[in-house]
């Protein structure tokens, strides 16, 4: 997929590059930094235990580096499951936040399970901003535990 003006910058191109086993550290130190500040309001920001919970579900075919102009500012983590697709992380570094890329890469994401007929499913961590920004693009709260809220958008 490419890409190009992303809203709320200049003109920009937005491309995907797949992700390899080597790629593991240079993920897990953007989710950290990503998620630093959502974790440390609600007292669990551990980076051991954030390196060792991705580590532990990471699955090289199913990431993508996000570019913006050829720079890695992000991933996503796309992966078929029995009753759709499960959206497992989308990260962008927080100096690329607020730009509008996080919007432009679900909708590309959401496009494509609408294409296929699948529902897309979704967590995001208790009192993050990602819960709010889910449920801009039509996402349902369909569960919660004790840290995350769990949501699903039915194909379009």
């Amino acid at each position: 997929m490419r890409c190009t003006s992303v809203a709320g910058t200049l003109p920009s191109t937005l491309s995907y590059e797949p992700a390899t086993e080597a790629d593991l550290d240079a993920l897990v130190a953007l989710r950290i930094d990503a998620m630093r500040e959502s974790l440390q309001r609600i007292g669990r920001f551990d980076p051991a235990r954030a390196r060792e919970r991705f580590a532990g579900g990471f699955d090289p075919a199913s990431t993508r580096h996000i570019l913006l102009d050829g720079q890695r500012v992000g991933f996503l983590v796309v992966k078929q499951q029995p009753d759709g697709l499960l959206l497992d992380h989308l990260y962008l570094r927080p100096s690329a936040q607020g730009q509008g890329i996080g919007g432009q890469v679900l909708g590309e994401v959401l496009a494509d399970a609408d294409a296929r007929g699948l529902a897309l499913h979704v967590g995001a961590l208790r009192e993050s901003a990602a819960n709010a920004f889910y449920a801009r693009h039509g996402f349902q709260k369909v569960g919660e535990s004790e840290w995350d809220v769990y949501y699903r958008r039915d194909p379009a």
